[in-house]
């Protein structure tokens, strides 16, 4: 058995250092590169994919909105497919979708089930963007606006 003395302490420098990065990069690249071309498809498409996720999740301080359309122009551009393209194929006018993609028109179940079934990914990520996204401006709006005091019950009731 090893005293206290004889185990050495490990450092996080010696795990993380410049060299080892370079290494796992080129791990990395090297199994990357026996992929097949869908199989790195679909790595890019969970990219995004998890950007929403993280999107939806994260509690934002810095009021930075990312729209649908954001989300959307990533995967078009992953699929090499135009944003006419992508309204042709879901049965809708460009106009129309960009509409809903830049938040100008709420996004409808029908709307959202059919970008969801384009992506891949579940129609609640879609909802999930729009209602963060009205939360954010709802924030906005508290933070610019006085107004909203008068409303209190306890002002009407005069306690």
């Amino acid at each position: 058995m090893k005293t206290t003395k004889e185990v050495k302490e490990i450092k996080i420098e010696s795990v993380f250092n410049e060299s080892r990065r370079s290494l796992v990069k080129e791990y990395i690249k090297q199994n990357s590169s026996n992929q097949s071309k869908r199989r790195l498809l679909r790595n890019e498409l969970l990219s995004i994919q998890f950007q929403i996720e993280d999107y939806i999740a994260l509690d934002s301080t810095n009021d930075e909105t990312l729209k649908l359309l954001d989300f959307v122009k990533m995967y078009l551009k992953i699929l090499n497919i135009t944003k006419k393209e992508f309204a042709k194929y879901l049965d809708m006018q460009d106009s129309n979708l960009h509409k809903y993609l830049i938040g100008e028109r709420k996004l409808n179940a029908k709307v959202a089930l059919k970008i969801s079934r384009f992506t891949h990914t579940k129609p609640e990520y879609w909802f999930g963007i729009q209602i963060k996204n009205e939360i954010i401006e709802l924030r906005k709006e508290e933070k610019r606006n006085d107004e909203y005091e008068k409303y209190d019950y306890a002002k009407m009731l005069d306690f």
